[in-house]
């Protein structure tokens, strides 16, 4: 039931407008919208900011059924639930009650069917049951505004995306394309309806340049980038999701304004190819290839032992398939096992801890005849650059054995 609140009712629907009379709120008595929601509130924290459209709230909350039967609670869980407001991520009488409330306050809401889960078997909620929720405002943050740029100039590329300078980074560095960046954002659409944006998240989004991991339109326009630096970007359609648009969100033909912040810069997160020129190329029985290009005396691999691989993944033609670099994490593999490739599980037995290798990695052992479309095409040749991170013994002996005589 974790999630059972943020049921997409309208994605990215325009903000609610419930017909409700403006009208003081006094505490302990009860008062019914035009909607049908019904509130009574216990705490009222007038001088703390108060919700609406478009804030990003966090609500602690206890959810029954009209017979008094929960269903629901945030509060075992320790943590509030957080959604953004008044964009229908949340039942409709969710978002037209919270917008009642300041930071503090604590309320009542019994919300009927037609503004709660309608019709809908919900499991531990019946089709047609009007819900009581007990809910705390105890957090929010306000809507980004969109940046103003009166007055400030727009560059024009010839690829047709343009953009516009906000605010000035710091700092001698600057974004190109294998580095890691960090990247706040509100994306919006040509008549200013806010679609995405990672405030609304749960975090900066963080993407490796050069990895077409986002649009196109992106890729252009966060190189040269510094730490700190506000960019508003003007994407024609063409560079952002093209013809078709990204339904039921992004309509077709959709030019699409971005407000961009980098907040965060790793330079190459994704190594250089390792250079191997005039280096012994070592081929085995099965058809593997491997260079070793870094020697270490660590300890050696046997069978069932944990190993934790760094690696960078490229096509014979050096196009980058895939990394543990720009995930951010590493490769576990289990030696003597048949959890990953053959060709990567025979590469590894032949390295130490600590040892880097350049592996080459012939269809037969990799992918099949079949590959794996549309990523990786019929009897594909895979080349790995691999660094052994981490060696733990699989067979780990008892001090009191060892000595036992």
């Amino acid at each position: 039931m974790r999630n059972i609140l943020v049921i997409l009712f309208l994605v990215f629907s325009v903000s609610l407008s419930f017909g409700q009379k403006k009208h003081k709120i006094k505490k302990g008595k009860e008062y019914t919208s035009g909607s049908g929601l019904k509130y009574i509130f216990f705490d009222i924290n007038k001088k703390a900011e108060k919700a609406d459209s478009g804030d990003v709230v966090y609500v602690h909350y206890v959810g029954k059924l009209a017979d008094g039967t929960p269903f629901d609670e945030s509060y075992s869980r320790k943590e509030p639930l957080r959604f953004p407001l008044g964009v229908g991520r949340v039942i409709k009488g969710w978002d037209e009650g919270i917008q009642l409330m300041h930071v503090g306050d604590s309320a009542q809401l019994t919300i009927p069917p037609e503004i709660g889960y309608g019709e809908r078997d919900m499991g531990q909620i019946p089709p047609n049951s009007t819900l009581i929720f007990t809910v705390k405002l105890v957090k929010l943050e306000k809507a980004i505004k969109p940046y103003n740029v009166a007055g400030l100039d727009t560059i024009s590329l010839d690829s047709g995306l343009k953009y516009i300078l906000v605010k000035k980074g710091k700092g001698r560095l600057k974004s190109k394309d294998g580095d890691r960046v960090k990247m706040n954002y509100v994306g919006y659409l040509a008549n200013g309806k806010k679609f995405d944006a990672s405030f609304d998240r749960s975090g900066p989004l963080s993407l490796v340049l050069g990895r077409h991991q986002v649009i196109k339109g992106w890729e252009m326009g966060l190189q040269n980038m510094k730490v700190g630096e506000k960019r508003r970007l003007i994407i024609p359609y063409q560079l952002g999701y093209g013809e078709k648009g990204h339904p039921p969100v992004i309509p077709a033909n959709s030019d699409l304004v971005f407000d961009v912040e980098m907040v965060g810069l790793f330079p190459d997160a994704i190594p250089k190819p390792f250079d191997v020129a005039g280096m012994d190329t070592i081929t085995t029985k099965s058809g593997l290839q491997y260079i070793i290009t870094k020697h270490t005396e660590g300890t050696a691999i046997v069978n069932n032992d944990t190993i934790f691989v760094k690696y960078v993944a490229y096509f014979e033609d050096g196009k980058i398939l895939e990394s543990t670099y720009e995930r951010g994490d590493s490769l576990k593999i289990i030696t003597g096992t048949k959890t990953m490739i053959p060709g990567l599980i025979e590469a590894v037995g032949y390295l130490k801890e600590g040892e880097k290798a350049r592996v080459i990695i012939p269809y037969q052992l990799g992918f099949g005849e079949a590959g794996r479309p549309p990523v990786i095409p019929q009897k594909t040749t895979l080349i790995f650059d691999i660094y052994i991170q981490k060696v733990i013994s699989g067979v780990q002996i008892a001090p009191s054995i060892i000595d036992k005589k």
